[in-house]
């Protein structure tokens, strides 16, 4: 396989997209379960807290936005260098085999959205954050709508760790875990299992917007986000309900 060659530019697309993607997701996990839970020690007005914002925090929001750029298009970019990728994709005759396609799409999904939230909810929310940091470094007055601005960012935030165990395993399990077990070929089964995981992540994400009962830390329904544990609780508690969902749609 020469590396200039479309074999060899689709396997390159595919490894460039896997180390973008580790380093988004490691940053991803990295903000939930270090940072955050660090800050929070320092108290909301802590001159320390505004410092490590403005020259930690800042530099890794770089990383981290422009890395779930980079996975995002080098994605896309597979698809459009793998030759037939998307011929016959949830079809009974699709040639990569209905349980991969349908692993993959789910795995799909679950990263746009993911990236979505990175930039319109998270780096949206942390401009704010950030701003007040340096504002109030300088002697200038805080934001009062900082705080409100902080926490839809960490929503979204742990919503996206909630999403990453699912995402991860089904983008690489579509190659080396829905094989020979997984040998459906039935596309109405695919489909519904695309669309309950679809319908699952969906409701998931307007939670963690608020768009189920508010932002405040009063509304209940919040719970996954109000902790990195009760996220990492509800993450394996995602992917349990969708891999049990795979066993009963995309099996044979």
């Amino acid at each position: 396989m020469e590396l200039f060659s479309q074999e060899g530019l689709a396997f390159l697309t595919r490894w460039l997209h896997v180390l973008a993607g580790i380093t988004w997701i490691g940053l991803l996990y990295y903000f939930n379960v270090v940072q955050v839970p660090a800050f929070a020690a320092y108290g909301d007005e802590g001159k320390a807290r505004n410092i490590s914002i403005d020259k930690l925090a800042r530099r890794a929001l770089w990383w981290f936005r422009w890395a779930a750029v980079v996975t995002l298009v080098l994605g896309l970019l597979i698809i459009g260098v793998t030759e037939n990728y998307m011929q016959d994709f949830m079809s009974e005759t699709s040639g990569y085999g209905l349980p991969h396609n349908a692993a993959i799409f789910v795995g799909m999904i679950l990263g746009i959205t993911m990236a979505a939230n990175v930039w319109m909810v998270i780096w949206k929310n942390q401009k704010i954050v950030l701003a007040n940091a340096a504002n109030v470094i300088a002697g200038g007055e805080a934001d009062p709508g900082a705080a409100a601005a902080g926490r839809r960012a960490v929503l979204a935030s742990r919503q996206n760790m909630i999403f990453s165990l699912s995402m991860l395993f089904y983008m690489v399990g579509a190659s080396h875990f829905f094989g020979p077990l997984y040998d459906g070929n039935d596309a109405g089964k695919a489909w519904t299992f695309v669309i309950i995981a679809t319908v699952i992540g969906a409701i998931l994400q307007l939670n963690a917007l608020g768009k189920l009962g508010g932002t405040a830390n009063t509304n209940k329904l919040l719970w996954p986000y109000e902790s990195h544990k009760n996220a990492m609780y509800t993450a394996v508690g995602l992917w349990v309900v969708l891999y049990i969902l795979g066993e009963i749609l995309l099996k044979a």
